[in-house]
Parts: C-alpha cells; sequence; structure tokens
C-alpha cells in the first residue's frame, strides 16, 4: 500500500466532518461525491442543489450535506461568533452578518463552532482569501506564532536513489513571502510534525540555500544566507533531538557523495527528506518543478499552526488532489 493509499484508509476509519467551501467549482462538486461515496470523511459541501446540478450535473451528492449561507438557520449564531471575535478590531454587528454569508467566513465559522471537523478551501480562491477567515476567527494553536504550509510530495512508481522513502515534504510554498529567521525555524519544527505524523516518515530537515556550510555568501545584498544559518541554529534550540542541518544547497541535502563533500560530519546532509526553502519565490517554484517535471503528487498546501484543522488548496488542483487534501485534514483532527 503506497502513502495516499494509507492516508486514505487512516481518514477513512476516523469517519471525520469535513467542509468544502466551494459548492460552485465542478472538481469540488466531484470530489465532495467520491469522497463520500468511498468513506473517506463526511462532507458538508456550502453551496446549493440548483448550482450544483448546473456545475456538475451528472454527479450524485447522495449522503452530501448542502448548506447554503443565504437560507442557513445557522447564520445567525455564525454572524455573532465572528462579531465576538472580531469587534475588538472594530467590526460592527451588521458587518459580521454580511460576512458571515460569504463561504469561506461561514465555514470558518463552522469549524470555530465545532460543527465540523477539518475546513478544505482554494480551488477557486486566492490563498489570501482562504486563509483570512481561519486567521481571523480560527487563529493559531497554543505556543504557535506562525501559520504556515508544506507540501506532501509523493514520488513517482519507482526507485530513486536521492528520495528512498518515496515521499518528502516541502515548505514553505504557500504562505509566509519572505519569513524571517524565526518564522523558518517555527516552519522547520511544524514541518518535521507534520512528515512524522501524516507523512509517516522520520524527518531528517535541510535548511536550504544556494550555499552549503558558509560557501556563498550575499550580505552585501539579500542577507538571505545568515537568514537561514541564524535559522537552523533557532530550530537547533526549539527542537534540540530534531535530526535538522544547514544550510544547504539542494544537492548537499539530498545527494549522499555531495553531502559528504561540502558536509562532512553532517547526519542529514545527503539524506534529507523534509526541505525548508528561504523564501515563497524558491519554495512555489521548487515543488512545482518537482510535480511537473518530476511526475511527484503533491498533496496540499497542507498549513500548520492552527488550532483546528484548516487547509488551503492549489487552485491548478484536480479531484484526486482535494480527495487527499480532505484525508489529510480529517488526520489533522483531534
Amino acid at each position: 500500500m503506497g502513502l495516499l493509499e494509507e492516508i486514505l484508509a487512516k481518514a477513512a476509519a476516523r469517519k471525520k466532518t469535513i467542509v468544502l467551501c466551494e459548492g460552485e467549482d465542478k472538481r469540488v462538486v466531484e470530489a465532495a461525491a467520491k469522497i463520500t461515496k468511498e468513506g473517506i470523511a463526511k462532507i458538508v459541501l456550502i453551496g446549493n442543489r440548483e448550482e450544483c446540478a448546473k456545475v456538475a450535473p451528472d454527479v450524485d451528492l447522495t449522503g452530501v450535506t448542502l448548506i447554503d449561507p443565504l437560507t442557513s438557520e445557522k447564520t445567525a449564531v455564525y454572524a455573532d461568533i465572528l462579531y465576538q471575535a472580531r469587534k475588538a478590531k472594530g467590526m460592527t454587528e451588521e458587518q459580521a452578518k454580511e460576512q458571515a454569508k460569504d463561504r469561506t467566513m461561514f465555514g470558518a465559522l463552522m469549524l470555530k463552532a465545532g460543527d465540523v471537523d477539518g475546513y478544505v478551501s482554494g480551488a477557486c480562491h486566492s490563498t489570501a482569501n482562504t486563509l483570512r477567515p481561519g486567521l481571523q476567527v480560527v487563529k493559531t494553536a497554543p505556543g504557535i506564532k506562525t501559520v504556515s504550509s508544506c507540501f506532501i510530495m509523493i514520488a513517482p512508481a519507482g526507485e530513486n536513489k536521492y528520495n528512498p522513502d518515496g515521499v518528502a515534504v516541502f515548505a514553505d510554498c504557500a504562505i509566509n513571502i519572505e519569513p524571517d529567521a524565526q518564522q523558518l525555524a517555527d516552519i522547520a519544527v511544524s514541518s518535521a510534525k507534520t512528515a512524522k505524523e501524516i507523512a509517516g516518515i522520520e524527518p531528517r530537515v535541510a535548511m536550504l540555500s544556494f550555499s552549503t556550510k558558509g560557501s556563498g555568501n550575499d550580505d552585501k545584498f539579500f542577507k538571505s544566507v545568515p537568514k537561514m544559518q541564524e535559522a537552523t541554529a533557532l530550530a537547533k534550540v526549539m527542537s534540540p533531538d530534531l535530526a535538522l542541518d544547514g544550510e544547504f544547497q539542494f544537492d548537499a541535502a539530498v545527494a549522499p557523495e555531495v553531502g559528504q563533500l561540502k558536509a562532512p560530519g553532517s547526519k542529514v546532509a545527503g539524506h534529507a527528506n523534509v526541505f525548508v526553502f528561504p523564501n515563497i519565490n524558491a519554495g512555489n517554484i521548487g515543488y512545482k518543478i518537482a510535480q511537473r517535471f518530476g511526475g511527484y503528487m503533491a498533496i496540499g498546501p497542507v498549513c500548520q499552526g492552527f488550532a483546528r484543522p484548516l487547509n488551503d488548496l492549489s487552485r491548478g488542483c484536480n479531484v484526486e488532489d482535494i480527495v487527499a487534501t480532505v484525508a489529510v485534514t480529517a488526520l489533522q483532527a483531534e
């Protein structure tokens, strides 16, 4: 059984309820039906039957719970939850009543209220529009300062000597645009947790750069190398038992012969399976190269740091991506 099959099977055993916020999107409607039919999770789909029938006329939504914020009796209850969460920021009750009708906000409020176990959106909304409601009402987990994301990258069939696990974790490819050293340390520790608990691998974390152990330097312009060096030191303090090292070029992180040459004595060099990129440019480009050129399946972005499971889809996702993200979200739920 491959990793994705394991994730789907574990999710099915947990019987969690996940809200999908975009009933106006054909892919989401098809995924809702597939997830329900296969028993991966219980699905609440935000939309109405006429709309779903229009975008996906051949899809059987038997067993899927459809909710329209414009007609739901819970909208007023959720509006009050939103008002209580945001009144200190200047939100009025009228504004809360109006915003509670927004589908992504409605889904986040369902999660906040405990009416669902997890939230998935983003097939036809930007990451900012998808995650903003979570930041406003679900908020971060205790002790966590940085909400971040990672992709679980599943290798195509066939042996890859640089990825013997058949799976890797890339972070942060979707949320933090130019994270500072402390944020990168948080991302590293959170991604290691995701690697172990969701991907099922023992994490070996590489802090990536164009430099390996000081071989490059950009102090005069961007100071990205010192940032990764500082992040590495902070992450080691945060999680001293974690196999983590850097800064590494990618080849030094994954190729044993290069790692031994450039970072002799490192337990991570040449054997990394969790990769922390210096910024969103590198991370987003990196995962899409692996996906399109390397044939990897990208599950995610998997969000890390929220008080309750809340995940964002890529707008380029397909039905199988949505199914996988729902399964991951179910595994994140308590």
